[in-house]
């Protein structure tokens, strides 16, 4: 299944549709076309769904605008083993469908292993932009981790670029309270990106408390982060900006920490990894 074309793959989008009601499982011919009208009670949601928070509002809107033009856009379930069907895609319009009380959804039915069902689900969330970016990272972890992908394979299959991936694998480094502020909305993916280059959680507290208290752009949020120096035995000692800009060039090229240390022209840089899987990426990305 070639799922880096997006839901475009698993949904025909040329061929004219037929209309039938479902009364039982087992469906036995190839008939990619159709369309079946299933029992809402029979759609259990997508178990690897990545998607946790619900805009209520716009829940509420989408629901009304079903009660006036229905389902534009069939669901796509896959059948269970034990009977019953299990969803693919389209968790808001049955979230929708429940509350305005339809009875049957109209519905796609098509074969997909659990790694593709967690791939599409990801592909039609973030093609409708509806993951936080914590949801979109932990997505992302989960198919390297559950399914062992690298970073490459991930990001072929999402059509974006491995840099992109592993920095945001790297929120989920962030402390809760940084966390819950980027779901909230209170600070950018920049500013967070930028709180992960801070050595401590107390450091990080200290610049985001100044992030809270006035008005920061991300540049800002870097200057006072380099400001802030590296801590010492002695103290903090100011560090120089084009170090730690070199430092940031290789954490978007490497999509983890780094930490340059210089004694006058010799010094060490550090690389930190969480993972057999990411020390492996990073040595690939080096050689």
């Amino acid at each position: 299944m070639a799922l880096g074309k997006g839901l475009n793959s698993l949904i025909p989008q040329q061929q004219k549709t037929r209309i039938f009601v479902r009364k039982e499982t087992g469906l036995t011919e190839k008939n990619s076309d159709r369309v079946w009208q299933i029992p809402i009670s029979e759609i259990v949601p997508n178990a690897h769904q990545p998607r946790t928070e619900f805009d209520h509002q716009g829940l509420e809107d989408l629901v009304a605008s079903i009660k006036k033009h229905g389902i534009l856009q069939p669901l796509v379930v896959t059948e269970k083993t034990d009977g019953g069907y299990e969803l693919i895609a389209g968790e808001r319009r049955l979230r929708a469908s429940q509350i305005a009380g339809f009875a049957t959804v109209p519905a796609l039915v098509r074969s997909a292993t659990q790694q593709e069902m967690l791939e599409l689900a990801l592909i039609e969330n973030i093609q409708r932009q509806n993951l936080n970016p914590l949801e979109e990272a932990f997505a992302y972890s989960r198919l390297i981790e559950e399914f062992n992908l690298t970073q490459e394979e991930v990001a072929a299959q999402m059509g974006k670029s491995r840099p992109l991936i592993a920095n945001t694998i790297r929120l989920l480094n962030l402390p809760n309270f940084a966390q819950k502020a980027l779901v909230d909305g209170q600070i950018s993916v920049g500013k967070a990106r930028a709180l992960l280059s801070l050595n401590t959680e107390k450091e990080q507290q200290e610049v985001f408390k100044s992030m809270m208290g006035e008005e920061m752009s991300v540049r800002d949020v870097e200057r006072a982060i380099a400001d802030k120096g590296q801590a010492s035995r002695k103290g903090s000692v100011r560090r120089d900006p084009n170090i730690r800009a070199q430092e940031v060039m290789l954490e978007e090229h490497l999509g983890a920490k780094v930490c340059i240390s210089q004694k006058g022209e010799r010094g060490t840089i550090t690389i930190e990894y969480h993972s057999k899987e990411e020390l492996k990426r990073i040595i690939e990305e080096i050689t």
